[in-house]
């Protein structure tokens, strides 16, 4: 590590901790030339795959984009910004685990409606109606009819029997 105060690349680790809930390490460093202190931290780098566009151009993933699309799709709906991180998380693992070097942004956008069929159902209609270019009301229908056939989960007060011992 290069001292940035005098160039040298001879310095000491004093003391290392771990912060950001364990995704970063603080350093602070001593140059063994000028003897100054200095913090560094040090973050993994993981990368994710290229995407290949429609047209089959291909650009480097941005978190930004993603992160717009759902917030766009997500406006003015009830839904928190830790679990529109969490998911955007999700997305961005299940993008590595694939171990691909380039994925299609076909694959992106479906694993974003999967992100927002769970989220938020008004939000994933809205992002597939943009997604998939809707051109009539029916599409609107098919698109809210599938989330009214699959099976809702059960809320936390209905897991148990009712009417028991009454």
């Amino acid at each position: 590590m290069h001292c940035p105060f005098c160039r040298t690349d001879e310095t000491k680790v004093i003391d290392s901790r771990l912060v950001a809930e364990g995704a970063q390490v603080r350093r602070r460093r001593e140059c063994l030339s000028c003897a100054e202190r200095f913090t560094t931290y040090e973050t993994a780098e993981l990368v994710l795959p290229r995407i290949i566009k429609q047209d089959g151009s291909r650009e480097p993933f941005d978190e930004e984009k993603l992160r717009s699309g759902l917030l766009r799709a997500l406006e003015k709906r009830p839904v928190s910004v830790e679990s529109i991180e969490a998911e955007i998380d999700q997305i961005k693992h299940r993008l590595r685990a694939t171990g691909e070097r380039e994925v299609k942004s076909l694959q992106v956008g479906e694993q974003v409606m999967e992100s927002l069929k769970a989220l938020d159902h008004v939000a994933y209609v809205r992002f597939a109606s943009v997604y998939r270019s809707f051109q009539d009301l029916a599409e609107f229908r098919d698109a809210i009819e599938s989330l009214e056939a699959e099976p809702s989960e059960p809320e936390p007060d209905d897991a148990g029997p009712r009417g028991e011992g009454a």
